[in-house]
């Protein structure tokens, strides 16, 4: 599998955005995915960093993303990379494309200056649940991002120093 950056209104980007919120509405049943307002801007390096990982045929089978984010009204800090779009398609899963595609992205982001990696996932996806807490993630103690007033919202941290 090859990992590469892409920007995030790359066509095969956009295709497995389509399919994370597709399978979003199919978790939670909101009928809207994820309403987070998210832009190409804000994955652009040096202050985020969008992958895709293609298989050999050349099909994109996975995506995971930071954007930089510091203290706003939202619950962030100053330093913070929120992880953003981390998806594996179901016919690639168990191949450990998002345990690379993490830590490229944790690597990038320490590159950068950020100094803790952050995210939101929410009850329904236990097997992100699993990964991050393998990863090195804790649960926060602050609730951030678009969706931090809802019960099911997890939020989760990792210090990059």
């Amino acid at each position: 599998m090859q990992i590469q950056p892409m920007p995030y209104d790359h066509p095969d980007a956009v295709k497995l955005q389509d399919e994370v919120l597709a399978e979003y509405v199919v978790r939670y049943g909101d009928g809207e995915g994820d309403a987070t307002p998210l832009d190409a801007a804000m994955f652009a390096p040096p202050r985020g960093l969008y992958l895709l990982a293609y298989d050999p045929g050349g099909r994109p089978v996975a995506s995971g993303a930071w954007r930089g984010q510091d203290e706003n009204d939202e619950g962030y800090a100053d330093g913070d990379a929120e992880l953003k779009r981390m998806y594996v398609v179901p016919e690639a899963r168990g191949l450990g494309l998002a345990r690379r595609i993490l830590a490229l992205l944790e690597d990038d982001a320490r590159a950068a200056g950020r100094t803790r990696m952050v995210l939101e996932t929410g009850t329904e996806q236990p097997e992100a649940v699993a990964l991050y807490a393998s990863s090195g993630y804790a649960p926060s103690p602050v609730k951030f991002g678009h969706y931090r007033h809802h019960d099911s919202s997890l939020c989760f941290v990792k210090p990059l120093a």
